[in-house]
């Protein structure tokens, strides 16, 4: 095993192994336990498709093959739960990487996971339009598709019946009024749209609805979605996603949220992670903000601004009710694009403090289009695992391994 060359930073934070992906980036993750095997699903950015790498020894991961996606597609996307995998697939942006006029994936797919190493295509949802983005599935029935279907702007839910995979129907759909153009609505504002993926906690559904705030529904009936509260975030923070995900935490009344820093040197307003005090669900409202993160002092920047790309918050590791997750409360696992991946107490919800990092090095190979001003490390994605391994994915660099070392899973 070989690690990349060049500093990296950390604080209580080990690392234990590294992979890859010859040559191919990851991009969101999902973990699968068969038998005493465990295996790391990962999607792709800037090479349409996923790989699977098995991390049973996580210090020795071993790359198992990747399975190719359809051309001029983003394939952004893994979820797993109940032996089985649900892929997305989307229509590339203009200008991230697309071929205008060629034919694209669109929708999710559905696998069987009976072996690991070789999922089988059982199924096939499509929008009618241009795919979906982020999804969500904890087991069960429905998938929370965050779909971009024909006749409205940005993305929306879609909840989608897969009690017969090989045939998915969708049930039910909900969006922000002015995202549905074809029905007469008048257009929403600029980056409303569902783009992180709902949270699923019981009969709500928690969104993270992109400029549009922060929305709690309830999903009671599956047909009809319904709306309990939102709360606003832009202004004052960054505006064309402003809240990105929303984790609901299941023994306490409170719901993790943070923007997506989009622009490049920070130039747009600024991104945040906090909590939201849910216990009266009509009235959600912010109670705390994570620090920022500082640059250790033998860095070459005095902040995290001046070191190029993207610096702000995007994902954190979400544990979906899967018992091969860690579970734990306390801890926040937030990635911070050049940041890289910061962990935060949240014991004192009132109070986060920050007690860990991992700073990857700068990769030395561009893999993809971005970052587009500097070639820094910007971590996209973590998941961890409930014997307590971190990983986390990078847009030119393979998947860091990791363990926190005041974790006791």
């Amino acid at each position: 095993m070989t690690y990349p060359s060049g500093d990296s930073f950390s604080l209580n934070v080990e690392k234990i192994g590294y992979c890859d992906l010859e040559g191919r980036p990851g991009f969101k993750l999902a973990l699968h336990k068969s038998g005493d095997r465990w295996y790391l699903y990962t999607a792709k950015f800037w090479h349409p498709g996923f790989s699977i790498v098995e991390v049973t020894d996580p210090a020795n991961p071993r790359f198992v093959r990747f399975i190719e996606g359809p051309s001029n597609t983003w394939t952004l996307q893994v979820q797993i739960a109940d032996g089985l995998m649900i892929t997305s697939q989307e229509k590339i942006m203009e200008g991230w990487g697309n071929t205008p006029g060629e034919p694209n994936g669109e929708g999710f797919l559905i696998w069987g996971l009976d072996d690991p190493e070789d999922p089988k295509l059982i199924g096939h949802f499509k929008t009618g339009g241009d795919g979906t983005h982020r999804n969500y599935y904890d087991g069960g029935r429905y998938v929370y598709a965050t779909g971009l279907p024909e006749g409205y702007i940005g993305q929306i839910l879609q909840i989608v019946d897969i009690i017969d995979p090989s045939n998915p129907v969708e049930v039910g759909r909900w969006w922000r009024p002015g995202q549905w153009i074809a029905g007469g609505e008048d257009g929403p504002r600029l980056g409303t749209m569902l783009h992180g993926g709902a949270y699923i906690k019981g009969d709500r559904a928690f969104l993270p609805y992109g400029a549009g705030g922060f929305v709690i529904l309830d999903i009671s009936d599956k047909t009809q979605p319904t709306m309990v509260s939102d709360l606003p975030f832009s202004p004052p923070f960054v505006n064309f996603i402003s809240v990105h995900t929303a984790l609901p935490l299941n023994g306490r009344d409170l719901v993790i949220v943070n923007s997506e820093a989009i622009k490049e040197n920070c130039e747009e307003p600024l991104g945040y992670c906090g909590m939201v005090d849910i216990s009266d669900e009509k009235n959600p409202h912010l109670i705390s903000l994570f620090p920022l993160p500082v640059p250790p002092e033998e860095a070459p920047y005095k902040n995290f601004c001046e070191r190029g790309g993207r610096f702000g918050p995007h994902n954190q590791h979400q544990p979906q009710h899967q018992d091969i997750l860690y579970q734990g409360e306390d801890l926040s696992f937030v990635t911070y694009f050049n940041g890289g991946l910061r962990i935060y107490d949240i014991s004192d919800e009132r109070l986060p403090q920050e007690v860990g990092y991992f700073v990857p090095p700068d990769p030395k190979e561009r893999r993809g289009l971005l970052p587009a001003t500097k070639l820094v490390a910007q971590t996209e994605d973590v998941i961890v695992d409930k014997r307590g391994n971190i990983y986390v994915s990078d847009k030119n660099h393979g998947i860091y391994i990791l363990r926190y070392t005041g974790l006791n899973p």
